[in-house]
């Protein structure tokens, strides 16, 4: 079975989602073919173990994103039975513009694929996990760290395609982001404060443990709301970005439903609450009771002697 991957880039190199929609292609059985936008990040993906080729899709419409024009040349490469793309909000963007000029089914942020396309998908923010049965072909986005990455012992080959797109969208002005501090819903590992950290200023001490294993800081919707310092880029949850990070350190995060909605489906999930009847434990795989001051002193220096080693 044929599968077409579209290659997530940030920053101009292959994110890591990229190699587990191929470990998910692959684990239906499929063929993935790679389709690298812009031409990026395609000596990665060649490497990537279960790859049978990559096609570096290039043309004047990827000098910036224009969703429109990205969906017309990429959909005239897609080919065989499942088009999968990552969750992101363009991944996202892309998927369902793909799908409506191919005239096929979309199902968007699922976790899960079975042979004969069973997917599963978290509903009711989290509360409760869907089963459907989709008809091929079809599209579909997938929420990052769903899927094992297969590794990197592979040498597909690559091609280069040239293809045009009618761009709809012109760039006057990029501006830099005001803050150059990894993302919350592109991080492998993310540390979240709550209002349990007392000040914003003790959000400091997430920032310190962050640097140390490569991590984002989220916040928790409460401490947004109450201290203007934690801007709403960082909230995780209902009403924030949903996260599927590897790993999830939640600090001093009581665990609201809406919370939960955003970051349960966490491969890992860590909490540090002083209050032992914390919601959050109930989907924690680790619990610390503990104040964050007693917690943080602690996973801060095992987690600088464990790296250093």
């Amino acid at each position: 079975m044929d599968v077409t991957v579209i290659a997530e880039v940030s920053d101009g190199s292959l994110h890591p989602v990229t190699a587990q929609l191929v470990g998910a292609a692959l684990s239906v059985g499929g063929s993935p073919t790679v389709l690298c936008p812009g031409g990026l990040g395609t000596s990665e993906a060649s490497t990537i173990t279960g790859v049978s080729k990559v096609v570096s899709v290039e043309g004047d419409c990827f000098k910036a994103y224009d969703p429109g024009a990205w969906s017309e040349a990429l959909e005239a490469l897609t080919e065989g039975e499942l088009v999968l793309a990552s969750a992101s909000p363009s991944g996202r963007e892309l998927a369902a513009s793909i799908g409506a000029i191919k005239g096929i089914p979309v199902l968007q942020d699922a976790t899960g694929i079975e042979s004969g396309f069973t997917i599963t998908r978290p509903i009711y923010s989290g509360k409760a996990i869907e089963k459907s049965n989709i008809s091929s072909p079809c599209v579909i986005s997938l929420r990052a760290n769903s899927f094992e990455d297969p590794g990197r012992d592979g040498s597909a080959e690559v091609s280069t395609v040239n293809q045009s797109g009618n761009l709809k969208i012109s760039i006057k002005e990029a501006l830099s982001k005001a803050n150059e501090r990894l993302d919350v819903s592109e991080a492998n590992v993310v540390i979240s404060g709550g209002r349990g950290m007392g000040d914003p200023s003790n959000f400091e001490h997430l920032y310190e443990i962050s640097e140390i294993v490569g991590a984002a800081v989220g916040a928790s919707r409460a401490a947004v709301d109450t201290w203007e310092d934690i801007p709403h880029s960082m909230q995780v949850g209902q009403t924030g970005k949903t996260v599927t990070p590897s790993l999830y350190i939640a600090v001093g995060i009581s665990g609201a439903i809406q919370h939960l909605a955003g970051m349960r489906t966490s491969k890992y999930i860590v909490a540090i609450n002083k209050d032992p009847d914390a919601p959050i434990f109930g989907v924690a795989d680790y619990g610390i009771v503990a104040t964050w001051e007693e917690a943080l002193p602690v996973l801060k220096t095992e987690l600088s002697n464990l790296l250093s080693n």
